[in-house]
């Protein structure tokens, strides 16, 4: 198994990471402090082709797979944790979606403005009462003639204030549980349709998040993505094939805490030398390192069966799992590297710290993961 990247992708590496130090490093720490989504970054992100990764070029797209959106998505991770949110929202979970479920005319509306960077997309799934219990919506999607009207409200919806276009999950009958779930593209101004930005969050604070309200919202029948009978399935293969992704995200973040461990460690000086020369110190970076590489060995792998149409729910788990774990610890080894200057905003890894702990949350929680993981194991097994 060859997991040497080809020439492209090292020019696409390459690419991205002297854009994020260019552009990203430089007005992070503001964007974090004010909680500021940037529009202009984000058409930078479609000008490269970012937001075009896995998307058909007559569609707008750069092509590529999944493979490619994890390098771009670590290496923006890996300055900037938030701006690589951005990103993966609006292009794994959304544009990509359209693309693979939608019908002609809908990606043909919708794809080529988000694969362009000229749209912004959002996920619209999670609720109160139905986070890790998937089939538990209550957002009530009411088929009247042409239209559906949609009742209900989505939380913690990243890009959710920003977005323009909105892949939204809803249920017909809340009886029939994930029976009933369907997937609806709902646009921004959608009369019915409003948003409500959610604030004072603990990290990817420049990242976007809000409530998502709707009050007898009608959309357009020829909205729905797939079919009546494939909503659940549907959000549940897009999750799939975006927590490679997430991974590639914790991936940067470690990689980013372990870089600036390093050079932290290198700078500051005790007992007359820097203390990289200490053995306890190199200890702590050797562990870093191998968890990292560990870490984006599984991302790579799962990202790879998926571009080559292999079974990868398990190794998708097993990569998210590991590396946003990965990112917590690392980030919190490289935290205690920098002792008290670490503690204080100024730091980089302050945020770094911060924004690791969302991986292990959100598109599925450790847990989740660790259940997805067990019950592929257990059936793989004979008994």
């Amino acid at each position: 198994m060859d997991f040497t990247l080809t020439e492209t992708d090292v020019a696409l590496q390459r690419t991205v990471r002297e854009f994020a130090q260019r552009e990203l490093v430089p007005g992070a720490r503001e964007r974090d402090a004010a909680e500021k989504f940037s529009p202009a970054l984000f058409r930078r992100l479609g000008d490269l082709g970012l937001t075009g990764l896995g998307i058909p070029l007559e569609r707008g797209g750069a092509g590529g797979g999944l493979v490619q959106t994890c390098i771009a998505v670590e290496e923006l991770a890996r300055q900037d944790p938030s701006a690589s949110l951005w990103l993966l929202v609006s292009l794994s979970l959304t544009a990509v979606a359209i693309e693979r479920y939608g019908t002609e005319e809908q990606k043909g509306r919708y794809v080529p403005p988000l694969a362009r960077g000229k749209a912004v997309g959002a996920f619209g799934y999670t609720e109160p009462d139905a986070g890790s219990d998937a089939a538990g919506l209550q957002t009530l999607a009411t088929r009247r003639g042409d239209s559906y009207v949609l009742n209900g409200s989505k939380i913690f919806i990243s890009n959710g204030d920003v977005a323009d276009t909105f892949l939204v999950f809803a249920t017909t009958d809340r009886a029939k549980r994930a029976k009933g779930v369907i997937a609806l593209i709902v646009e921004r101004g959608t009369k019915g349709f409003t948003q409500r930005r959610q604030a004072e969050k603990l990290g990817m604070r420049a990242s976007s998040t809000a409530e998502l309200h709707f009050e007898d919202c009608a959309v357009p029948a020829a909205n729905l993505v797939a079919d009546e009978s494939a909503g659940f399935k549907t959000a549940m293969s897009i999750l799939d094939a975006s927590r490679p992704a997430i991974g590639a995200q914790a991936v940067g973040i470690a990689q980013g805490s372990l870089d600036l461990a390093v050079r932290h460690t290198k700078q500051r000086r005790q007992f007359g030398q820097p203390i990289a020369d200490f053995q306890g110190v190199q200890w702590m970076v050797a562990d870093m390192a191998t968890q990292v590489d560990a870490s984006r060995l599984l991302v790579y792998r799962a990202a790879d069966l998926k571009d080559r149409g292999l079974p990868f729910t398990k190794e998708a788990s097993m990569a998210k799992l590991f590396a946003s774990e990965t990112a917590m610890r690392v980030a919190t080894m490289a935290l205690q590297l920098h002792g008290g200057y670490g503690y204080f905003k100024e730091s980089p890894i302050e945020r770094f710290f911060r924004d690791a702990k969302i991986t292990e949350i959100y598109e599925g929680t450790s847990q989740i993961q660790r259940l997805v993981i067990a019950r592929h194991v257990l059936a793989e097994t004979p008994g």
